[in-house]
């Protein structure tokens, strides 16, 4: 099959890495993995990488986000959305439409976010979710998030549906829990849709159901990393193992900022990025040389 990324609207129920399994025998890819986990109760846009484009996914995991989210005021659950167990419930019947776009407007812009208990990170080699699901509560660093917007796209209290772009490593759920503490009455994540993820829009997806008539990206658009084009002989050097310096190329972006090496015919040779004059290959991707030049 050839490589390249597929764009899933990942049903709810399903958990990201089944949504690959799915698509990789129904595709009957040899290899496959996804470009940003989304919880199984969360729809929409899930990048597969096919093929050699597996390669890509560190970069697709640090794209932005974009977000639809209902949220419920007055009711906390301990995983912070609806497949948790109630652990609070509040009066939100004061809660006002202005009082909500009020602190929405307050969460915009870099800031910390304490990591859900029920996630993926790991922490002492376990966990967190494992030790949540043990009943055991640990404490959790803060880490730099940026959100860029929050607007209010429906107002039907004690439910609300917001919009939301991000940075990497925000966790909605997360972001929910503190909009309702902030309004002082707690809330909790209904549903979430994933709109975009970096280059992917939700108009680009397919169903599982619909695999037949999906469109593979090429493995260059895939990513928002700059493009230079490189010289036919730079081929062999990267083939080969050879060090190769910056000199060799033109118009390189700032030095350690990644980007993309192209060959004739709009071929992706390697992802890379220069330090102190060398280029350094995070990637090489396999069928760097033609036949023919593998033969010569």
């Amino acid at each position: 099959m050839t490589a390249g990324v597929i764009v899933l609207d990942k049903p709810a129920g399903v958990t990201s890495a089944h949504a690959v399994d799915l698509v990789k025998q129904r595709l009957g890819a040899e290899r496959a993995g996804h470009g940003g986990t989304l919880d199984p109760l969360a729809t929409g846009v899930l990048p597969i990488c096919l093929e050699e484009a597996t390669k890509l996914a560190p970069y697709l995991l640090a794209d932005d986000k974009a977000y639809e989210a209902e949220l419920v005021l007055g009711v906390e659950t301990d995983t912070l959305d609806r497949t948790g167990q109630v652990i609070a419930t509040h009066d939100a019947s004061a809660v006002t439409r202005a009082a909500m776009e009020a602190v929405l407007g307050a969460h915009v812009g870099p800031q910390q976010q304490v990591p859900p208990m029920y996630s993926a990170i790991k922490q002492g080699g376990v966990r967190l979710h494992e030790r949540a699901r043990a009943g055991i509560e640990v404490e959790r660093a803060p880490r730099a998030i940026r959100i860029d917007r929050l607007e209010l796209l429906a107002w039907t209290p004690p439910r609300a549906i917001i919009a939301i772009t991000c940075g990497k490593g925000t966790y909605v759920r997360s972001l929910v829990a503190d909009l309702g503490r902030a309004l002082g009455c707690g809330a909790h994540l209904a549903e979430l849709r994933r709109t975009r993820s970096g280059v992917f829009g939700i108009d680009q997806a397919c169903a599982l159901d619909d695999l037949g008539r999906a469109t593979l990206i090429g493995m260059i658009a895939a990513t928002r990393l700059p493009i230079v084009a490189m010289p036919a002989g730079l081929e062999r050097k990267i083939h080969d193992g050879v060090q190769t310096i910056a000199g060799e190329l033109a118009g390189l972006p700032p030095d350690g900022e990644r980007f993309q090496l192209v060959a004739a015919g709009d071929r992706l040779v390697a992802i890379a990025r220069i330090e102190r004059g060398k280029i350094l290959y995070d990637r090489v991707f396999a069928n760097v040389l033609s036949r023919a030049a593998r033969s010569s």
